[in-house]
C-alpha cells in the first residue's frame, strides 16, 4: 500500500505512544479531571476573550470547554508529532492520501481559483473550471427560458435525484439557502429506494415543469437509479418517450449507461475521482444547487469554502480553527470518554446541517484500522447528532442537562435573522446563550429535590457569525470538512474512503430477487430466510 503521506511515514507508535498524548493523559489525570469549568474561569478571568479564534466570517468561543493554556499548547504539539502541517500540505498538493482508494482528495481544488495553485499538475483538476463554466451557462439557460421542458413550459421544479453525499449535501445546502431561491424555482429531493418521495412528487408537480437532475459517478448505484427509472417512466407515460432527453441532466462519468437512459449530451457534467461523495456538492453534484440558488448565489458557497481552506491551509495551529475543533474532539473522545457530539444550530434553516454533518464524520471517521492495515489503539470517530436549536431543547436537552452521559455541544448561531422577524431570532439567540450557560453552570441551591438539581460542567462551543448567507455556509461546512481530515491524521486513519458501507449494499443485491420471490434466498442467515419468510406471508404470498 502506498504511503498515506510521502515524506513521512506513519510511526511503528501508535498516537497514544506520543509524547505529546501521554503528557496529554498525565494533564488529564493530574490537573483537568476534577476540576470544573466554573473552577477554570474562576482562575483565569480573561478567559472568555482568550480563548476565542475568528476565521472569515465565524468566530469560534471555545471557552467553556475543560482546557487550559497548558492543554492547548500540548494540543499543538500532539497536531505537530502527529505531522498535521505535513499532511495539509500533502492534501493541497494533490498527493494520493487516500490510499486504500490510491487516490487524491481534492474537493479544495473545486473551490480553488487558478491562481490559488491547488494540485494543478494532478490530471483533470485544470478542467473543474471548463466543468463550472459549462454549469453556469445551462443554468443561465434554463432560468432565460432558453431550455425548457418538452412542451416548451419553462422549468419551475428541480428535483435532485442521489443517495448519500449526492442527497445530504445538495439538499442541506437548498434548505439552509431558502430565501435566496430564484423566483419562481423550487428543490425537491428523491433518495430513498422505497418510492415514497417520487409517489408523493408525482400527486404535487408537474411534469411539463419538472427538470430531475440524477446524480451518481458511476450511474450504476442501487437506490438512485431505481428513483431515475422511476422518474422517466412517470415522464414517458406523461409526456412521452421524446420527452426524456428535455427533462433529465445527469452528474456522471459513465457516458455509455447516460446513452442508455437517454441523457443528452450537452446535458451531463462530469467530476473525478478524486471527489469523494460526502464532499461533493462543491462539484457538478452542486448543479441542482446552481439551478434553485443561481449561480452566482453557488458561486458564493464556493468562495465560502475557499475562505476557509486558506485560513486552514495558512494559519498557525494554534490559531487553526478546524485544527482546534479537531483536538478538542479528540480530547472528549478519547480522555474524557464521551462517545458522542451534538450539533445543535439556532437556525431552523440549518435543520438538515446536523444530518450533513452525520455522514461526513461518522463515515469519513468510523474506522478501526490505520492506513497501514493495523488496528487503531484509540478511539475514533464520535456519534455526531443534533437538531435545530429550539426543537432540540424540547426534545433532548432534558440527556443534555440531567442524563448521565458527557455529550459535548457544537451550538451554531447567527446574529441575524435569514428571512424572519429580528425579534423571534433574538428569542433564539437568548435561549442558545442560556443553554450553553446551563450546560456550563448547571443549577444546584440549597435545599433543592435531588430531581431538580442540574451538574452543569458540560463543555460546549459556539460558533458565531453574522447572518447564514452563502459564503458562511460554505465556511462552516469547510470548517468541519477541515476537522474530520485533522482527526484521521491524528489516529491514523484514511478519513476519505468507506468500505463499510458496501457490505451491506452487496447483500441488499443478492437478495432482492428472493425478497420478490422471483428467486430462493441462497444466504445461510437464518434469521435473514426467516424474516423473508414472514414478509411474504403478511404480503399474501
Amino acid at each position: 500500500m502506498p504511503d498515506a503521506y510521502p515524506g513521512r511515514k506513519l510511526s511503528a507508535r501508535y498516537p497514544t505512544d506520543l509524547p505529546a498524548w501521554q503528557a496529554l493523559r498525565t494533564h488529564y489525570r493530574d490537573e483537568l479531571r476534577h476540576r470544573s469549568l466554573k473552577e477554570l474561569f474562576r482562575r483565569d478571568r480573561s478567559r472568555a476573550e482568550r480563548l476565542v479564534l475568528s476565521a472569515g466570517d465565524l468566530t469560534l468561543d471555545y471557552s467553556k470547554n475543560h482546557v487550559t493554556s497548558k492543554t492547548l499548547k500540548l494540543f499543538t504539539r500532539l497536531a505537530k508529532e502527529s505531522s498535521v502541517p505535513e499532511s495539509i500540505e500533502a492534501m493541497f498538493s494533490g498527493e494520493r492520501i487516500n490510499v486504500t482508494e490510491d487516490r487524491a482528495v481534492l474537493h479544495v481544488a473545486l473551490r480553488s481559483k487558478i491562481s490559488d495553485r491547488v494540485a494543478l499538475e494532478v490530471p483533470a483538476v485544470r478542467d473543474l473550471w471548463g466543468v463550472l463554466t459549462r454549469i453556469e451557462e445551462y443554468v443561465h439557460a434554463v432560468h432565460a427560458g432558453e431550455i425548457v421542458g418538452s412542451t416548451g413550459k419553462r422549468f419551475r421544479n428541480v428535483v435532485n435525484i442521489g443517495i448519500g453525499g449526492s442527497d445530504l449535501g445538495p439538499v442541506m445546502v437548498a434548505r439552509a439557502l431558502r430565501h435566496y431561491w430564484t423566483d419562481g424555482m423550487r428543490f425537491f429531493s428523491v433518495s430513498n429506494v422505497d418510492g415514497t418521495q417520487l409517489a408523493d412528487l408525482r400527486s404535487e408537480l408537474d411534469p411539463a415543469e419538472t427538470l430531475f437532475v440524477v446524480c451518481s459517478k458511476t450511474f450504476t448505484t442501487l437506490e438512485t437509479m431505481s428513483n431515475a427509472r422511476a422518474a422517466r417512466a412517470w415522464i414517458v407515460d406523461t409526456l412521452g418517450d421524446a420527452a426524456v432527453e428535455a427533462h433529465f441532466a445527469a452528474t456522471s462519468t459513465n457516458h455509455a449507461a447516460m446513452n442508455d437512459f437517454g441523457i443528452r449530451p450537452d446535458f451531463r457534467f462530469g467530476f473525478w475521482d478524486w471527489v469523494g461523495g460526502r464532499y461533493s456538492l462543491w462539484s457538478a453534484v452542486g448543479l441542482s444547487l446552481a439551478l434553485v440558488l443561481g449561480f452566482e448565489t453557488f458561486s458564493r458557497v464556493l468562495l465560502g469554502g475557499r475562505i476557509m481552506d486558506q485560513h486552514f491551509r495558512l494559519s498557525p495551529l494554534s490559531e487553526n480553527m478546524p485544527v482546534v475543533l479537531a483536538m478538542l474532539g479528540n480530547w472528549y473522545n478519547n480522555f474524557f470518554g464521551a462517545e458522542t457530539h451534538a450539533i445543535l444550530p439556532y437556525d431552523n434553516r440549518l435543520d438538515r446541517f446536523p444530518a450533513y454533518l452525520q455522514q461526513l464524520q461518522m463515515e469519513s471517521n468510523g474506522k478501526s484500522v490505520r492506513t497501514d492495515g493495523k488496528r487503531v489503539r484509540c478511539e475514533t470517530g464520535a456519534v455526531i447528532w443534533g437538531e435545530a436549536g429550539n426543537n432540540a431543547q424540547h426534545s433532548f436537552y432534558q440527556l443534555l442537562h440531567q442524563g448521565t452521559r458527557l455529550v459535548p455541544v457544537d451550538f451554531l448561531l447567527p446574529a441575524t435573522s435569514s428571512g424572519a422577524a429580528q425579534s423571534l431570532q433574538d428569542l433564539a439567540i437568548a435561549n442558545c446563550l442560556a443553554q450553553a450557560e446551563a450546560l456550563m453552570d448547571g443549577f444546584d441551591e440549597g435545599g433543592l429535590a435531588p430531581h431538580r438539581v442540574h451538574r452543569g460542567n458540560n463543555p460546549s462551543n459556539v460558533l458565531v457569525f453574522g447572518a447564514l448567507t452563502p459564503e458562511t455556509l460554505g465556511q462552516l461546512i469547510a470548517l468541519y470538512e477541515h476537522k474530520v481530515f485533522v482527526e484521521g491524521v491524528l489516529w491514523g486513519i484514511n478519513s476519505f474512503d468507506q468500505w463499510g458501507v458496501e457490505l451491506g449494499k452487496r447483500l441488499a443485491d443478492s437478495m432482492t430477487g428472493a425478497v420478490s420471490r422471483h428467486e430462493q434466498y441462497e444466504g445461510s442467515n437464518a434469521s435473514t430466510a426467516a424474516l423473508i419468510g414472514r414478509l411474504q406471508e403478511l404480503r399474501g404470498h
